[in-house]
């Protein structure tokens, strides 16, 4: 996003990024446009997120993220992903890691999923990924893992509990309101999660 904001003569800083995280396309163009006032629409905003998506492929996992995934794999705990991305966003993103994103079971894209009528920060994407597993397990009996506030305050509200895993930079925003959010759990690192702390198996299982 500093691409196109240098292009307008302006400066993507964190406190307008953490605004956006884990929103749908259009909320967190919004976002971009009224914060740094921009001129231009929604849709020319995609248009230049369209131009850079070949750089969406270099997306790194969160370290921590691949060993949690097999390790919940193995162990048959069913798995799905909530992204505020649309579908071929995502597909672009995943470029480097597919085979371990096939360990999910489905994945819900909010920008441009039906089922979903709000983006984070509302529920909606979380409500829908519970309802499409086979089991559509109660809201309380899903953990969710989130590196954005926007994703914390959706899937606290959907009555789930949630380990919050935010970047550094996100806490020193001048956003007060971002620190008070108080997820079921808040790391450093997934590297540091315990998942025998949520009645799952544990590492040495």
């Amino acid at each position: 996003m500093s691409t196109i904001a240098e292009r307008y003569g302006k400066k993507f800083s964190w406190d307008v990024k953490v605004k956006q995280m884990g929103k749908s396309h259009n909320e967190s163009a919004k976002v971009f446009i009224e914060a740094l006032c921009v001129p231009m629409t929604v849709d020319e905003y995609r248009q230049q997120v369209d131009s850079l998506r070949h750089l969406f492929a270099e997306s790194d996992l969160m370290p921590g993220a691949e060993r949690l995934i097999d390790h919940l794999y193995v162990h048959k705990i069913p798995m799905a992903l909530a992204t505020g991305s649309y579908s071929q966003e995502f597909q672009v993103k995943i470029t480097r890691h597919r085979k371990l994103f096939e360990k999910f079971h489905h994945t819900v894209c909010s920008s441009d999923d039906p089922a979903v009528k709000r983006g984070k920060p509302a529920p909606d994407c979380f409500l829908v990924a519970a309802s499409r597993f086979p089991d559509s397990p109660k809201p309380d009996k899903v953990l969710v893992f989130e590196d954005a506030p926007n994703g914390v305050q959706g899937a606290l509200a959907a009555g789930m509990q949630v380990v919050w895993v935010p970047d550094e930079q996100c806490l020193k925003t001048s956003d007060d309101s971002i620190r008070q959010i108080k997820p079921t759990l808040l790391l450093k690192s997934l590297e540091a999660f315990r998942p025998e702390l949520f009645g799952l198996p544990s590492y040495d299982q």
